[in-house]
């Protein structure tokens, strides 16, 4: 695994707390806006799509830490937790996922990355990225699920709470996380940009992650302490 770099002394027991709490604050929101009577007229409502749209982010960072085994050491629950977060987010299959993101590490920004698109251009680089991750599958099971759900559910919530979240994290998760971080000419070992220091606007826009030359410096960081990496410390 790549984690040549820690910062983690021990992730024991927080890696754990913090992952299963934005498991849970994701399903739960979700429980409340599926049957929430929202008005179009009401910010509450553009608030709780951005809210779901950063906690569906947070389910993908936590499958990325599980993928670089900084959830927990307790190896099986590592992976447990990587792969029921990366089911809720429409689907995803974290063995599949696994590989190509190890790859993304130890071939970043060359045509053997699988994150990466020659062009440069945001679009193509968008598309290419979505077709590296999403399958048939998902769209079958998202299809089926979303099927069943409007028998019990409003369709509009549906849509606007569960499916419109998904496909703005998708963006977020790009756009902080791959787009801006590898676009361009770096002249550093890990061909990697990083955002300016500015903590709270690194946690809202992609959890840290815009901090993504640290990440790549010291793979075996979990999000919640890429700050820390980006000040120096070593804790």
């Amino acid at each position: 695994m790549d984690s040549s770099r820690s910062h983690t002394a021990t992730v024991d027991p927080k890696g754990l707390l913090i992952g299963w709490t934005i498991i849970i604050l994701w399903v739960s929101s979700l429980l409340f806006l599926l049957k929430w009577d929202f008005s179009w007229t009401s910010p509450l409502t553009y608030l709780a799509i951005l809210i779901q749209m950063h906690l569906y982010t947070g389910l993908f960072i936590t499958a990325h830490d599980a993928m670089h085994g900084v959830v927990t050491s307790h190896k099986k629950l590592n992976h447990i937790t990587g792969w029921i977060a990366a089911l809720l987010f429409s689907y995803n299959f974290y063995w599949k996922l696994f590989p190509k993101h190890h790859e993304h590490h130890r071939y970043v920004a060359t045509v053997q990355d699988p994150d990466y698109h020659a062009s440069e251009r945001f679009f193509p680089w968008y598309l290419s990225f979505i077709r590296q991750y999403v399958t048939i599958w998902q769209i079958l099971l998202m299809a089926l699920s979303f099927n069943l759900l409007k028998l019990f559910l409003p369709t509009e919530n549906l849509i606007i709470f569960w499916m419109l979240p998904a496909i703005l994290s998708t963006l977020q998760l790009f756009y902080f996380g791959t787009y801006l971080p590898h676009k361009g000419e770096s002249d550093n070992k890990h061909h990697s940009n990083s955002q300016g220091k500015n903590h709270l606007w690194a946690f809202l826009s992609c959890y840290f992650f815009g901090y993504h030359f640290e990440h790549h410096d010291s793979p075996g960081t979990p999000w919640w302490r890429l700050w820390r990496v980006k000040e120096g410390q070593t804790a």
